[in-house]
């Protein structure tokens, strides 16, 4: 870490490492502001980004979820946050393992984890608010998408008492930044918190999106845990979206796409305390991740038009009655169907037999028992890169 990369605020908060690494230091970062921020060259697409926030809340308006906790699109930003710190899998691998995970990878079993962990801490975001942020949620969260990696060292959902860096080429000697050191962990953190509870003045000088980038880039400059911060990091931004009262939006997708503008904004924020560009990149992501999501749920209705041409749906039939659950189930078994529908297995096995019929469903496994059922058409709007134009099947002819 260059001391002439860090500004002088950050230079007076240096402190130095213990051994072994006692020739270098780690950044004690100060605590988050809580006076209004100037936006500068943001402003204009911080204020687009405002407008996108109340679109997407007037499309939650109309739909059976207010707060569009899609099964999908949580485990899209379970995929694209994971692959930011190398982890990989696919949304198909990701929604088989839902049903049977017999055979799943580590990998895939650690991505499932960051979604059901978006699962189960939206709805306790949205009725307590920002006072879910304590030290006891953010280990919560740690422990929830550590616990299936096998090559994280120590125990997940604590802190870390090693010293870390960042960037570089596996030597602290050739660090962009370098955390503070492992006894200010706690206290660090603590200030991150205290700044997500909003009980100051932040509440009312800043907007969400101005806190959403500074609370991300004062949790990643502490960097809490010896692995796992990213993700962890990257959680808490619809978490605090829902604290607030707003529609949580998954930006990890985005983030994933501009990877390299993220690590830039986010390091001229940690070095030298510039807040705009990170505001202005987080602008951008709402912008587009509305976008996405319009687009996205445009297409799924017209390829749900599509299928009602294909065969005369009785009107309250089990098959029709599926196909709303296609977009959010892709792929799914006649147990899954059954469960969610509330209808016996005969009758599961009868709906997904017609729904093969006109090839809006496809059996994958080839077995007798257990089937597993895919959309293929929905798979392939869902899977397309970010921001890239859904493709959809012909009509009938």
């Amino acid at each position: 870490m260059k001391r002439e990369d860090l500004a002088g605020g950050i230079r007076e908060c240096l402190q130095r490492l213990p051994a072994p690494y006692a020739q270098h230091y780690g950044v004690v970062p100060p605590p988050p502001p809580e006076a209004g921020v100037m936006l500068g060259d943001a402003a204009a697409r911080h204020g687009q980004a405002l407008s996108a926030l109340g679109e997407i809340a007037a499309l939650a308006r109309t739909l059976p979820d207010p707060y569009l906790i899609s099964r999908v699109l949580s485990r899209q930003e379970a995929l694209s946050s994971s692959a930011l710190e190398g982890t990989h899998s696919t949304l198909n691998e990701l929604l088989v393992v839902d049903e049977d995970d017999q055979d799943a990878s580590h990998a895939t079993r650690q991505v499932r984890d960051y979604a059901r962990t978006l699962e189960q801490f939206l709805p306790q975001a949205s009725s307590e608010g920002p006072a879910l942020f304590r030290l006891p949620t953010v280990l919560a969260l740690h422990q929830a998408v550590m616990q299936h990696d096998p090559a994280y060292r120590g125990t997940p959902g604590t802190l870390r008492r090693n010293v870390v860096w960042i960037g570089g080429t596996g030597h602290i000697a050739y660090s962009t930044y370098n955390p503070p050191p492992p006894d200010q962990v706690a206290a660090c953190l603590e200030a991150t918190l205290d700044y997500m509870r909003a009980d100051g003045m932040q509440q009312m000088t800043q907007s969400l999106i101005t806190r959403l980038a500074i609370a991300h880039a004062h949790f990643e400059a502490v960097h809490p845990f010896s692995d796992g911060n990213g993700r962890v990091g990257r959680l808490l931004l619809p978490l605090m979206m829902a604290a607030d009262g707003q529609i949580p939006l998954y930006l990890s997708p985005y983030i994933e796409a501009h990877r390299q503008d993220y690590y830039a904004a986010l390091k001229r924020a940690q070095q030298r305390l510039d807040w705009p560009p990170l505001i202005g990149f987080l602008s951008d992501a709402i912008i587009r991740t509305v976008t996405e999501v319009q687009v996205t749920r445009q297409a799924t209705q017209a390829l749900k038009a599509t299928w009602q041409q294909r065969r005369a749906f009785r009107k309250g039939s089990t098959a029709l009655r599926a196909l709303d659950l296609l977009t959010d189930y892709p792929v799914l078994t006649a147990s899954r169907l059954g469960h969610l529908l509330d209808i016996t297995p005969p009758a599961a096995q009868t709906a997904l037999a017609q729904l093969c019929q006109v090839g809006i469903l496809t059996e994958r496994t080839g077995y007798a028992r257990n089937r597993i059922y895919a959309a293929e058409d929905v798979l392939t709007i869902l899977n397309r890169p970010f921001g890239e134009e859904p493709a959809l099947p012909d009509p009938p002819s």
